[in-house]
């Protein structure tokens, strides 16, 4: 990417994403006026995606309580989603929406698309209620990602969010103290 996505509004799209069993549509509408987690992966059916897409599941609850929606979302279809939950036990824990982008379309707007190999990059994007991203994290095909971690920046955000003239210092945790930076603290940390 040549230009930050942060704190940008995402593109408008429509899919159709698997979910609880059903084909149902998505939009950029649907990622509105709440938290949501837009999770890239290269494609089903393969190694290191099913492991971060169980991880996901495994805390998806915890990102409920947080009033967080998960989306995943890669190039293959609706239809793959489906047979790929069908088939396997880890995938078929998922109860978040898996959204098909066969055309790409998504993909591109994020800023993620491998173009030679019609593959998304393993990126992962938090975007606040207003339709902004906050969080763009973006890992190489061998890395997978970690739901704890995702679930402490998403909690960072809504934190910043809702609480003006503080940040989170590295490593935070909620419960932690933060900082208000100012004058007073430049040299003093």
């Amino acid at each position: 990417m040549s230009t930050s996505l942060i704190n940008t509004e995402i593109k408008p799209f429509n899919a159709t994403a698997f979910h609880a069993g059903k084909f149902v549509p998505v939009s950029d509408a649907d990622l509105k006026g709440k938290w949501s987690v837009v999770f890239f992966y290269p494609a089903d059916f393969t190694f290191v995606c099913p492991t971060e897409l169980g991880d996901l599941a495994d805390t998806y609850g915890e990102f409920q309580k947080l009033g967080v929606e998960i989306y995943s979302v890669s190039t293959d279809t609706h239809f793959t989603h489906k047979a790929w939950h069908d088939s396997s036990e880890t995938i078929g824990k998922i109860t978040y929406p898996m959204i098909g982008d066969p055309t790409g379309a998504i993909t591109r707007n994020f800023g993620v698309m491998i173009e030679e190999a019609g593959l998304a990059e393993r990126g992962t994007f938090v975007i606040d209620p207003q339709g902004k991203i906050q969080i763009i994290e973006i890992n190489a095909g061998g890395i997978g990602r970690d739901a704890a971690e995702l679930l402490r920046k998403v909690k960072a955000a809504q934190y910043v969010a809702s609480h003006p003239g503080e940040v989170c210092p590295a490593k935070w945790k909620e419960g932690d103290a933060t900082l208000a930076p100012s004058l007073d603290l430049v040299g003093k940390i």
